[in-house]
Parts: C-alpha cells; sequence; structure tokens
C-alpha cells in the first residue's frame, strides 16, 4: 500500500524494528501455530487469530474490530487463504490506528505560537515517566528549541534529583523546589522562569501516585488552574506516560488518568524490553487518544515519535 512508504530515516527505521522484535516474535509464533494445516480463514482460524491478538494484548474490544473487519472481508471476496493473512492484518490495523488523528509526523515538532509550548506530564512511578521527559528534553533541544523542565513531583526526593541529572546531561534549565514543596507552585514557578528566559517549550513533571482517584483529580487540576495564571490557555498538552511491558495494566492506567484529567496524548515506554508490543494497537483504539512517543530502546535517541504506518511495517515485517 502506498503508505508504508519509506519516511524514516534508516538508523530510526533499524531502532523501531530492534524494538519490536520481541512483540513480532511472539505474535508470528503464535499466528502460524492459529493458521497450522488451514489454507482458507475460516471461523476455526478466526477463533484462534482472536486468542492470538487477545494474548497479544491488543485488548478484547479492539481484537474484536479487527475479527469484525477481516469477516466482513471473507464475507465480500468469499475466499481468504492463510496466507493473505499477514497483509490483511496490516492493512486493517493501519487503518484502525488511522481512526485515530495521531498525525504522521516523523520528528519532533511544536506548534507555532507565541510564547512557550507547556507539556504536563502524568503517569504513574515506575512508568519512565522522568526518563521519557528528559529525552524529550534532549530531542527538542536538538530540534533547536529553548526547553525548560519543572520539577513539580514534589513527593520524592528522587523524582527531584532523576530531573535535575536530566537537565544537566541535556544542558537545559531546571525550575525546582524542596521535597514536600506544593507541585502547583513548582509549575507556576516554571512557566514565570519559561517566560523570561522566552523559552519554546516547558516540560512538567508531576507526581505519579494512583493510590486514590480524586485526590489525583485535584492535584492536577490545581496545578492547572495555576499555571493559567502565567499562561492562560496552559498546559497545551497532557502526556501520559505508559509503561508497554505492563501490557494490560496499561489499559487500566491509561483508564484511572483520562478519568482524572483531560489527556490529549500519549507516550508508550519500554516496547524494547517486552513482546507486548500489541498494547499500542489496543490503547490507541480504546482511548481515542493519540499516541505521540513511543519508547523501543534506552538511548537518548531512542525514544520516537510514534509514526502508525511505519509501526505498523516494523510489526509486519
Amino acid at each position: 500500500m502506498s503508505f508504508f512508504k519509506k519516511i524514516f530515516s534508516k538508523d530510526k527505521k533499524e531502532t523501531l524494528d530492534k524494538g519490536l522484535e520481541k512483540s513480532k516474535t511472539s505474535f508470528f509464533d503464535k499466528l502460524s501455530k492459529a493458521v497450522a494445516g488451514k489454507s482458507k480463514v475460516d471461523d476455526d482460524v478466526l477463533d484462534n487469530l482472536e486468542e492470538v491478538l487477545v494474548t497479544s494484548d491488543v485488548g478484547v474490544n479492539t481484537t474484536l474490530k479487527i475479527i469484525d473487519r477481516i469477516e466482513e472481508r471473507v464475507s465480500r471476496d468469499k475466499y481468504l487463504g492463510t496466507d493473505e493473512l499477514n497483509q490483511i492484518l496490516r492493512e486493517e490495523i493501519a487503518g484502525l490506528l488511522s481512526e485515530v488523528d495521531s498525525g504522521n509526523a516523523t520528528d519532533f515538532v511544536i506548534p507555532e505560537k507565541k510564547g512557550p509550548h507547556v507539556i504536563m506530564v502524568v503517569g504513574v512511578n515506575g512508568v519512565g515517566k522522568t526518563t521519557t521527559i528528559g529525552k524529550l528534553a534532549h530531542q527538542f533541544k536538538n530540534a533547536g528549541k529553548k526547553v525548560v523542565l519543572g520539577a513539580a513531583d514534589t513527593f520524592r526526593a528522587a523524582a527531584i534529583d532523576q530531573l535535575q541529572i536530566w537537565a544537566d546531561r541535556t544542558d537545559v534549565p531546571i525550575v525546582k523546589q524542596s521535597m514536600g514543596s506544593d507541585p502547583a507552585s513548582v509549575a507556576f514557578d516554571t512557566l514565570q522562569s519559561a517566560e523570561n528566559q522566552n523559552a519554546d517549550v516547558v516540560l512538567i513533571d508531576t507526581a505519579g501516585r494512583l493510590h486514590n482517584k480524586v485526590n489525583l483529580m485535584n492535584e492536577l487540576s490545581k496545578v492547572k488552574r495555576v499555571m493559567q495564571k502565567v499562561i492562560p490557555d496552559a498546559p497545551h498538552e497532557v502526556l501520559l506516560v505508559l509503561d508497554g511491558s505492563t501490557g494490560q495494566n496499561a489499559f487500566e492506567q491509561a483508564k484511572q488518568f483520562t478519568a482524572a484529567t483531560e489527556v490529549t496524548s500519549l507516550a508508550i515506554t519500554k516496547l524494547d524490553g517486552t513482546a507486548k508490543g500489541g498494547v499500542v494497537i489496543g490503547i490507541s483504539d480504546q482511548f481515542q487518544i493519540p499516541v505521540k512517543y513511543i519508547g523501543v530502546g534506552e538511548g537518548v535517541e531512542d525514544l520516537q515519535v510514534f509514526n502508525k504506518f511505519e509501526f505498523v511495517d516494523s510489526f509486519f515485517k
């Protein structure tokens, strides 16, 4: 299909291929067993395929959508051979991802506007939230943007220290206060500092607690309200970071955070160490929130802008 044209650099594509290797191998091992001894896509194959998709962490609801689409094609075309199943799956999953308006960027860009673009980053502890912020800072700086970090996860000294390490590594300014400070106060100071420095991008780290949805909602709402005293339409983006290696648990986290705050984009990390890459497809479809970034390695360059066509191309290569 024409939309699978090569638009990534060779290095980026190789990193993506390598990062999805475990997911791809696991998926195709299961798929080959599902169609073993079958030449035609029939009810048995579809039942087996359903199990393959569910156990690949695509999620039940998204799996049923994909199966419905394939059943329609079987009905329409009268005969589909199992040798065609790979290409059909590829096309249907690409079509499904295309229904979520994530754009099709390959580079780290922000909307053109006056003043800083403010990204509030949310997610539970341990998903790679602070590391993702550090990598984003690096990528935006490489793209020629002036970046400021805000350490508003004040409930863990380690979070502040970790963000400071990333600020030093990427040579970008950081605004922080002592552990236990009011997160909204840190966010306020960060935005004031960003305006004074004519920054292009502000990345605000927030606390990763999920023990009480009401408290989380109140805290994130307060941080937003206080930011808006400095920049009326901030934050311009609320980025939820999810750990892809947790599979179905990532769905649950997405559910909790989308209930607690208005999430506008997703970053899915740690895909290189897992066979659960199908979670990207399910989460994108179920929550209708664009996946903006994926982590396919530990290196600072291994956080990539999510390109749905390149992702599907690598997954089904």
